[in-house]
This record gives C-alpha cells, structure tokens and sequence, in this order.
C-alpha cells in the first residue's frame, strides 16, 4: 500500500479504469469488485471511492470510453456513392467491432443503474451521436424529411442489427440460422431500407 503517494490523481484514475477494464475483459461484469481493482493497482479498496462516486460511475466511465471507440471506428468507414451500401457498411463495422470487443460490449446491456437514476446526460449524448451517424445517411432515403421517422427508423434498423450481433457475439447464432452473422446483416439492413422506401 506504499505506492499512494507516487501516482497523481489522474494517474491513479487510469490505472483504476484500466485495471477494471482489464478486469471485464477477463470475466466480465461478474469479475469486477471494488476489492480486486485495488489488489490489482496496489491500492486500497477505499482509494476507489476517492476517484469515482461509486462502481457504476467508475462503469459508465468504462462505457462512455468503449462508445467514443465505437464512434471512432463508425466515423473512418468510408462513405460508399449509395446511402444504402453505406449504411451496410457502417453495420458490418458494428459487428466486427462487437466481435473485437464481446465481453466489453456485453457490459453496455448487463450493466444496470439503481432503479430510479437515470444515465448522465453526458452519456445520453453519446447515444443520441452513434445514432445520429445512421440518421444522417437515412436522411437521402426516405422520401420525406420527417426528423421523427428518421430517428424511428435508425433505431429500428440498428436493434435489428444489434439482435444479430449478440447472437453472433454470444455464439447463438447457429441456433437459428446456418448463415454467419455478415451476411444477414447484410440481408437485414437492405430489406428494411427496401421496405421504407416503398412505405
């Protein structure tokens, strides 16, 4: 416990983010106390407390990092000369990067705050930036400019994506279908796009 002194704060806030995070990725949400972060980083469990409010501030943090990566990585896909081929895109680089990433993504949907709070607005906004990446190459699609369907509908389009990749992500895929997870993205973002603008 004598290296309290050696780290500055935001130091000792990197180590504890990058030990728990370590952590996740090991044995997921389940492997993550208070009491082997500090094991891990030679610290004591109470210097945790001093960092971040409690363990859920200390995982939303670790979230809000892996959804700036996320955005990251959908921001360099190269836009294709059609809206459609780029939304596939975009999905297909969803999926490789759940693939990259399991048991970290896995902790955005395990992860629940107490009944009653709310997420940070600050994490809110990053949500709301992921999805209007889809809304912006919805935008040329659909034949009206209905800000509220827009938003309906890369919503829609991106659950139906996510349903594949964690079946994909959790191996369960093949116990409802012989194809991989690529190809039926594929399937599902150009059959849904076909159907909004018949609509």
């Amino acid at each position: 416990m004598g290296r309290r002194s050696v780290h500055t704060a935001e130091e000792l806030r990197e180590l504890i983010l990058e030990a728990s995070t370590t952590l996740i990725e090991e044995s997921g949400l389940a492997g993550l106390s208070a009491r082997e972060i500090a094991r891990r980083i030679d610290y004591s469990p109470g210097t945790l407390y001093n960092m971040f409010e409690n363990l859920d501030d200390l995982v939303l943090t670790i979230e809000g990092r892996l959804l700036d990566r996320l955005d990251a990585t959908l921001a360099a896909v190269e836009p294709a000369s059609d809206p459609r081929e780029t939304l596939v895109r975009l999905a297909r680089a969803y999926l490789k990067f759940t693939h990259d990433n399991p048991r970290l993504w896995n902790l955005l949907f395990e992860h629940h705050l107490p009944a009653g709070r709310a997420v940070p607005a600050w994490y809110q906004e990053k949500l709301d930036g992921l999805m209007g990446r889809v809304e912006a190459v919805l935008r040329p699609i659909l034949k009206e400019n209905d800000e509220a369907a827009r938003k309906r509908a890369a919503r829609v389009l991106w659950a139906g994506v996510h349903g594949i990749t964690s079946l994909s992500t959790a191996d369960k895929l093949a116990n409802i279908s012989a194809d991989s997870a690529g190809p039926l993205v594929d399937d599902l973002v150009r059959t849904y796009l076909a159907g909004l603008e018949r609509a």
